[in-house]
């Protein structure tokens, strides 16, 4: 199947699906990210939840509050983002897409990325919005340094297997309101 049809038929499944803001809990995150790093002078980069995706807001608030410096996107020219250190009480504006963004603050490179998603594999493969905003990132980012890259999804965005590029990049972790894969 083609990537375009799948992404089609998970966008609608997922908007039809999430009615109720369904959350990931914080813990199963913060457990994880406790077991695979020491979150001490850790950069977190999450997204800001557009398009029914799996909101991870509280999960930054809350790392916020635990002093773990968290960062969201900002959408450059050329299918390209930086990371901005930010606060969730700082001001946003939207971008192009109609997602907010921080309206200032210092480029970061993160060191764990929270990464939205349209489908998955059992195999850490992701289906984005076709655009490989994040494929760009995770291959620049793993250039630099060691990164951790987390899927978070609803299970139903499972499907047996995602048609793949050599462009696309796998995750490490994905994390579903009901499981997690590594």
């Amino acid at each position: 199947m083609l990537k375009s049809k799948i992404r089609n038929k998970f966008l609608k499944t997922r908007k039809n699906s999430n009615k109720k803001n369904i959350q990931i809990k914080f813990d199963k995150i913060y457990k994880l990210l406790k077991k695979t790093t020491n979150l001490r002078n850790k950069i977190v980069g999450g997204y800001y939840p557009v398009n029914y995706e799996i909101d991870d807001l509280d999960i930054l608030g809350r790392l916020e509050k635990k002093k773990i410096t968290i960062s969201l996107p900002s959408i450059k020219k050329n299918y390209k983002m930086n990371f901005i250190k930010c606060s969730l009480n700082a001001p946003f504006v939207l971008n192009q897409y109609g997602i907010p963004e921080p309206s200032s603050g210092t480029v970061v490179n993160p060191d764990i990325l929270l990464v939205p998603l349209v489908a998955f594999d059992k195999n850490l493969n992701r289906l984005g919005y076709g655009a490989g905003y994040y494929d760009r990132l995770i291959q620049s980012l793993k250039k630099r340094k060691t990164i951790i890259a987390i899927g978070l999804a609803f299970d139903f965005q499972e499907l047996h297997l995602i048609p793949t590029s050599k462009y696309d990049q796998k995750l490490d972790y994905i994390v579903t309101n009901k499981k997690i894969l590594k």
